[in-house]
């Protein structure tokens, strides 16, 4: 399988907007009402909020793709572009998703290891992410990767509240 992992581009942001509905349309759409999940998908990934955060120096989004056919895509933010206050010695895993059809093909983990990676550069010493309390397989599979839960954190999915498990990976050296 031949994998790569680009950094995206002002010039990716319509590729980025499509891939982000669709990825996070198909993890979220069957729990929550379709009001909520369009009112999030606007105001998430409109073009002028990802430009905005592309243009972040503290924020960077990279595309995975399997044999030449993007795949998923990874954001990860450092210092003050982090949703949570947790310090300047982290990494946030903002977001990682992978297309349906390319998901149990190891992406996931290709793409937390380049959040490792990117850790390492930044000379941060620890991961952290939010992940939806009902997100069963995504939680089994950072467990796997070596998070340890720390905490939860809301997360509005339109007008309801949700709850985020916050995990955290302690970057060895």
């Amino acid at each position: 399988m031949t994998i790569r992992v680009i950094k995206c581009t002002r010039e990716d942001i319509p590729t980025l907007q499509e891939i982000s509905y669709e990825t996070f349309s198909d993890t979220f759409k069957e729990q929550n009402t379709s009001e909520n999940m369009n009112a999030y998908l606007e105001k998430a990934f409109n073009l002028i909020q990802l430009e905005k955060e592309l243009s972040n120096p503290s924020s960077e989004f990279f595309f995975v793709s399997s044999h030449n056919e993007l795949a998923g895509y990874l954001k990860v933010n450092i210092d003050d572009a982090q949703s949570e206050d947790m310090g300047n010695e982290a990494l946030e895993v903002e977001r990682i998703y992978i297309k349906s059809n390319f998901q149990k093909h190891g992406l996931g983990k290709y793409l937390l290891n380049k959040a490792i990676e990117l850790a390492k550069v930044h000379n941060k010493t620890k991961i952290w992410l939010g992940v939806w309390e009902k997100n069963e397989n995504a939680i089994a599979f950072y467990k796997k990767m070596g998070f340890v839960e720390i905490g939860a954190h809301s997360f509005y999915m339109g007008d309801e509240e949700q709850i985020d498990i916050i995990l955290t990976l302690t970057i060895q050296e």
